[in-house]
């Protein structure tokens, strides 16, 4: 790993009196490689796609730990009669089995038996929704010419090869733990998968109806299911800290109705202080999601933002269309030609594993995670060029970033063990000159469509 050498006078000052009892973070400045530099970041934007492992998209990307192979286990159902080795399959971004679009469960349980205690051999025992075994159905990844502004961001700037979701779980605790680090509600007790309900009127987070439950797993992953509260919780979140220091955040969601604003993955709204408080109607729940356009070019970003998709936008697997790689490159290419370049860190991720194939086996931290490795791009005039980082992280990496660039509090949740992104940003380094990132559908697309109105994440 590379040693930074402060450019700013005041950031050798302070490395040079660092001794052990010199703070790690202080006022304005972050601690990379054991040095404090001065961070110029002062924007942070967290774009948060769907339902990806990280071999998923980038199988064959040069230098990175990914395969196009895969263990799997003896299953008669699919004609596997020993332990093989299974040819990983090139697809499309849109995923189909037999012509017709298809996702994949991606529940605890699913996560538990594709792990198979860490052989990472068990994917072809998934059962698909309807009872039906999936097979070799997993094991595929997606072609890169199909998601090249991935490929072209991750070439230009960091890409995170062992970004680990918190939870091998979905997409309703994946965005409580990118808000609040994770989902512990107790002493010993975490939600896990999907609040109690089925169908299209499902109901997530405090607008749910009475009666709807939430599951539960310990922090030695015993699974209760349905045994959990209400999905409307109190516990802290990025955003006490935000608001304790005066750092401006919004989160960019699509258009709500019908009271499904949890199924929208705005995660907010399973925060009781935030949905029954002013800042659901004052602006920091954004709607839609393009109004993150208008604020950069408007020149009113907040310091920190989420970005949450269309479900047409979104990745996810089974979904017909192919513009999520353009949704977020156009963001990209919005701040990159904006007078807010030189101070912003862009951080791309996706929330959960979604079913699919990865070889990394993830390390076991308690409470039903670390997860499955998901892909993760950071783009910023600071960013390591064409740097793979090969630090454990998981979501609550990206909070401590947050954290320790504007000098919060930690939360001590899984912020609170997690090894920051930091490693992936030199700010002695001179700023990347934006490019920008070829893309198949312009900005104009997405603010002209009309809104789809459907959940990024469709398991009900």
């Amino acid at each position: 790993m590379r040693r930074l050498v402060c450019a700013l006078s005041a950031a050798f000052f302070l490395a040079g009196c660092m001794n052990s009892s010199t703070p790690q973070t202080l006022p304005g400045y972050v601690s990379q490689d054991g040095v404090l530099a001065r961070t110029p970041i002062k924007h942070v934007i967290l774009i948060v796609q769907e339902n990806r492992t990280f071999n998923d998209f980038f199988a064959t990307y040069p230098g990175a730990d990914g395969s196009t192979t895969g263990k799997a286990l003896p299953n008669s159902a699919c004609g596997i009669t020993g332990e093989e080795t299974v040819d990983l399959k090139e697809s499309g971004l849109v995923t189909r089995l037999r012509g017709k679009l298809q996702d994949l469960p991606h529940s605890y349980k699913a996560y538990n038996t594709a792990r198979d205690e860490g052989a990472m051999d068990g994917f072809d025992k998934l059962m698909f929704g309807n009872g039906l075994p999936e097979c070799i159905f997993p094991y595929q990844y997606t072609n890169p010419s199909e998601i090249k502004p991935y490929w072209d961001m991750a070439r230009q700037y960091a890409l995170a090869e062992h970004m680990f979701t918190t939870q091998g779980s979905s997409s309703f605790t994946a965005h409580q733990d990118l808000i609040a680090g994770d989902a512990v509600i107790g002493p010993n007790e975490s939600f896990v998968d999907l609040p109690s309900c089925s169908g299209s009127r499902c109901i997530w987070g405090c607008d749910a109806p009475k009666g709807t439950h939430t599951s539960l797993i310990t922090k030695d992953d015993v699974f209760q299911a349905g045994k959990g509260p209400f999905p409307c919780v109190n516990y802290p979140t990025l955003r006490n800290r935000l608001d304790a220091k005066g750092v401006s955040w919004r989160y960019y969601v699509p258009p709500m109705c019908c009271k499904i604003y949890g199924k929208l993955l705005s995660a907010f709204d399973a925060i009781k202080a935030v949905r029954n408080g002013p800042e659901w109607t004052d602006g920091h729940i954004s709607s839609p999601q393009t109004n993150i356009f208008e604020d950069v070019t408007n020149g009113t970003l907040p310091n920190v933002s989420w970005v949450i998709p269309d479900e047409n936008d979104s990745d996810h697997p089974g979904t017909s269309s192919d513009s999520g790689p353009s949704w977020v490159a156009s963001i990209v290419n919005a701040v990159g030609e904006s007078s807010y370049w030189k101070s912003s860190a862009i951080i791309i991720v996706w929330d959960d594993w979604g079913g699919l194939y990865d070889n990394l086996a993830p390390p076991q931290l308690g409470y039903g995670g670390l997860g499955f490795r998901v892909p993760a791009i950071i783009v910023s005039p600071y960013a390591k060029p064409e740097y793979i980082s090969t630090t454990q992280y998981e979501f609550g990496s990206i909070l401590k970033y947050i954290e320790n660039n504007w000098n919060l509090a930690s939360l001590n949740r899984s912020d609170g063990r997690a090894a920051s992104i930091a490693d992936c940003f030199d700010y002695s380094q001179n700023p990347i000159k934006f490019k920008k990132i070829p893309l198949k559908y312009p900005r104009s697309f997405f603010m002209q469509r009309a809104p789809s109105h459907l959940p990024p994440d469709t398991d009900w």
